[in-house]
């Protein structure tokens, strides 16, 4: 089976004035459908600046991106935008929910490039919102939201339009232990549903719940022992 994501010699080099920063170094790596992985590293490590150019975010310096087998590390920012938006969900730390829009209208907000009508665009969000424990929610701002209740609302959001791949980038960190737990319960029924799934986090605790553990240090993948 052909991986959903293939990396070659993956290097993300920053220009800071006279200074160059390797961010990421010979990023070889490749996951399959379906499969539940884990990116983990100390702060610093180059896991965010891998998990931009996986989520096409951002291009690398040099190497190849191979996604559903389609060359994207060379491809312009507008391309790029197309393909993110019709094959990734994001799920971020600091939930990035719009605070004018109620928790129907941020889950909608995928949809509206989908073609879909007005009327089955709410359905599909309610659907997902009701089945995430939300159904009482839906007219609720991030700002009524508690933070386990906002990360739910960013996960129904990255669902929404049935993306073959979800990044979750430190989906705990602003939460206390309880609801971060009932966040992790969500990406393991998301992964049980066939989800292919990629969680960046520098605890060894989170990342324990993935099949498999990719560890980044100084921008390389680290195939031995670490200490973190």
């Amino acid at each position: 089976m052909n991986p959903i994501i293939k990396t070659e010699n993956l290097n993300k080099t920053y220009h800071l004035g006279n200074i160059n920063v390797e961010a990421i170094k010979n990023i070889n790596l490749e996951i399959h459908k379906n499969e539940f992985v884990a990116i983990m590293g100390p702060s610093g490590s180059g896991k965010s600046t891998l998990m931009h150019i996986l989520g096409c975010l951002d291009s690398p310096t040099q190497g190849n991106y191979y996604l559903n087998n389609l060359l994207v590390s060379s491809l312009k920012k507008n391309q790029l935008a197309k393909i993110r938006n019709s094959n990734i969900g994001f799920v971020f730390q600091t939930f990035n929910l719009l605070p004018h829009l109620n928790t129907l209208k941020n889950v909608e907000l995928p949809l509206l490039y989908s073609g879909l009508g007005a009327e089955e665009r709410k359905k599909i969000a309610k659907d997902i919102l009701t089945e995430l424990g939300l159904g009482e929610r839906l007219l609720h701002k991030p700002s009524e939201l508690s933070g386990g209740q906002r990360q739910r609302v960013a996960i129904a959001r990255a669902i929404v339009n049935n993306p073959a791949i979800i990044l979750a980038d430190e989906p705990t960190g602003n939460l206390d232990s309880q609801s971060g737990n009932d966040v992790l319960a969500i990406f393991k029924s998301l992964h049980q549903n066939q989800n292919t799934i990629i969680l960046v986090t520098h605890d060894l605790n989170i990342a324990k719940i993935a099949q498999r553990i990719i560890y980044i240090r100084d921008g390389e993948v680290d195939h031995g022992n670490i200490c973190l």
